[in-house]
């Protein structure tokens, strides 16, 4: 944990709305893509975050100090995001017509990363392919997948945030990946 990180940590469990908010604002953005990736959906992203941040507010005395508050934090909104997927049992396609808003599919509803409209017709097709096969993994997998190759943390950090052992996502990672080559093979 960097220093500014876990000054605020301290401030905060003393109470200190301040250093909460700073916190907030440091992992506010991360947390939204992260459940973003997971869920498809921008109000279930932003439900999640929210849902994360109160959880961390409301048991912040919990937080065990001997390891990294990210590891904690991301922890925490994955279940949840995890929750959500498991309660929703319908599959969504990204090629599906958005009944929210109409005429716009799911492509249309990826979060831009302030990407110019110019940069947006450079994502290549590969990219799409990839991505429209992660959202059809099992949430097991794709949780997995998502914070090893999409938010490029470690096998340590991501078994840290599921709170399993690094045998056990390592064997996610070879279980999904194998799924994701079977899916591309016949696409790529």
């Amino acid at each position: 944990m960097n220093l500014l990180e876990s000054q605020l940590v301290k401030l905060a469990l003393k109470g200190d709305q301040a250093a909460f908010a700073e916190l907030v604002e440091l992992y506010q953005e991360k947390l939204y893509h992260m459940a973003y990736r997971m869920l498809n959906n921008r109000q279930e992203a932003e439900d999640v975050v929210q849902d994360t941040f109160l959880r961390v507010y409301n048991n912040l005395e919990r937080y065990d100090t001997t390891m990294k508050f990210s590891t904690w934090i991301y922890r925490i909104a994955t279940n949840l995001s995890i929750d959500r997927l498991r309660k929703r049992k319908p599959v969504y396609s990204l090629d599906a017509e958005s009944s929210d808003y109409e005429g716009l599919d799911g492509y249309s509803m990826i979060p831009s990363d302030n990407r110019t409209p110019e940069s947006e017709l450079l994502i290549s097709e590969t990219q799409q392919i990839i991505h429209q096969a992660i959202d059809t993994l099992p949430p097991k997998y794709k949780s997995v997948m998502i914070l090893r190759y999409i938010h490029e943390l470690s096998l340590q950090e991501v078994g840290d945030i599921l709170d399993m052992p690094v045998t056990t996502i390592k064997t996610r990672v070879h279980r999904g990946r194998e799924f994701l080559r079977k899916k591309l093979e016949h696409k790529l």
